[in-house]
């Protein structure tokens, strides 16, 4: 049987953004371990190796990224970084049924799913101060001297005006902590 289904109006899509090594995937995956009551949590369908290291997604090639965007089975997909991006047309399903889908999103992109989803998003930006952000890049050892230095440049870039902000410098446990009593608050 079929779990009641809650009103769809307050469904929300969570679009979740932020520089790269803010804590997205860090998020994701605490979040994933214990989801808050009437959250899902969606994966990106990526051109890039499963094994490339950073977030859990579903790995395709760009033939079969094609022919599933061709049968419209991504409800959003964009291009960066020589990648393409899609987030499955289960979300859709997912928020009629009244569940909050929380999406490790693109700031870029913000736009074409305000388009889409109108009043139903919600975009959340995760927020850390520069000095935590430098040392977190060059913890995890991924880009070379130069790269950080763009990277913590383009994370300079104001947020935009619609994000609910959620702060990331301290214990990935506290802001886990907020990202929950945030929710509640849009119940």
């Amino acid at each position: 049987m079929a779990a009641p289904m809650s009103s769809p109006q307050k469904a929300k899509l969570i679009w979740l953004i932020g520089p790269s090594g803010s804590g997205k995937d860090s998020l994701l995956n605490a979040l994933r371990e214990a989801p808050p009551a009437g959250l899902m949590i969606a994966h990106r369908y990526i051109t890039r190796a499963a094994d490339a290291g950073g977030e859990n997604h579903v790995a395709l090639t760009e033939q079969e990224f094609t022919r599933r965007a061709a049968l419209g089975f991504f409800a959003i997909r964009w291009q960066a970084h020589g990648f393409h991006y899609g987030i499955g047309s289960e979300i859709d399903l997912w928020l009629a049924r009244g569940q909050n889908v929380l999406v490790n999103g693109s700031r870029l992109h913000l736009a074409q799913v305000m388009q889409r989803y109108g009043e139903q998003l919600m975009p959340l930006c995760l927020e850390v101060s520069p000095p935590v952000l430098a040392a977190r890049l060059r913890q995890r050892g991924r880009e070379s001297e130069a790269e950080i230095v763009r990277r913590l440049d383009r994370a300079t870039q104001p947020q935009p005006d619609e994000c609910l902000l959620l702060n990331n410098d301290g214990a990935l446990s506290q802001t886990v902590q907020q990202l929950r009593q945030l929710l509640e608050a849009y119940r």
